[in-house]
């Protein structure tokens, strides 16, 4: 009897060792397809950071200006630089930016700051004017000229042979950096490559 149990057992096992393969196959199965959704939604979270990336820079840029020509200098008879021009325009079609002008009131988005090597002053007095086709608004916009007057007036002793930066700071976009150095002679009107 006892050999007849044992062989009834022996028989048992194959139907157990299949049971065994399909609980470990399907062990497989769930573990990798947990696997696939973790692998998928790490992918997705990191395209969709790329594209945050993309837009954000894409947005950054087209909120930049861009200088269109030279920049010229005024100088006064007793041979300093009393202020600059240059004309800016958008550098891709496409957001408009605020050029309220720096009269002193505070209320300006737009930020102009001065450097030399002897001084920096974080925000200048500064004025606009657009030149050609523009919609009559404060906004440099797609198309539009505007022509940049920043006073220098409280700049001490810019003159012959002075190297200055100007920085013109939007609220969105890109800084504009505008390095120039004054030629050895200061006449009335300098054009400044």
């Amino acid at each position: 009897m006892l050999k007849g149990l044992y062989k009834s057992l022996r028989r048992d096992e194959r139907g157990i060792t299949g049971l065994e393969t399909a609980i470990i196959l399907i062990a497989f199965v769930v573990v990798a397809s947990v696997f696939a959704y973790t692998v998928l939604s790490a992918g997705i979270f990191s395209s969709q950071k790329g594209q945050e990336a993309v837009y954000s820079g894409l947005e950054e840029a087209r909120a930049s200006m861009t200088p269109k020509g030279s920049m010229y200098a005024y100088g006064n008879a007793t041979g300093n630089v009393t202020a600059v021009s240059f004309v800016l325009q958008n550098a891709l079609l496409g957001q408009a930016i605020d050029m309220t002008p720096n009269t002193g009131s505070g209320d300006h988005v737009t930020v102009i700051s001065y450097t030399d090597s002897t001084q920096h002053i974080a925000d200048m007095p500064w004025s606009i004017a657009f030149i050609g086709a523009n919609n009559g608004d404060i906004l440099l916009e797609d198309e539009e000229l505007a022509k940049v007057t920043v006073d220098l007036t409280s700049v001490a002793g810019l003159g012959a042979y002075d190297s200055f930066v100007i920085e013109v700071k939007p609220v969105t976009g890109a800084v504009l950096v505008l390095e120039r150095t004054l030629p050895g002679e200061i006449d009335p009107i300098i054009e400044l490559y």
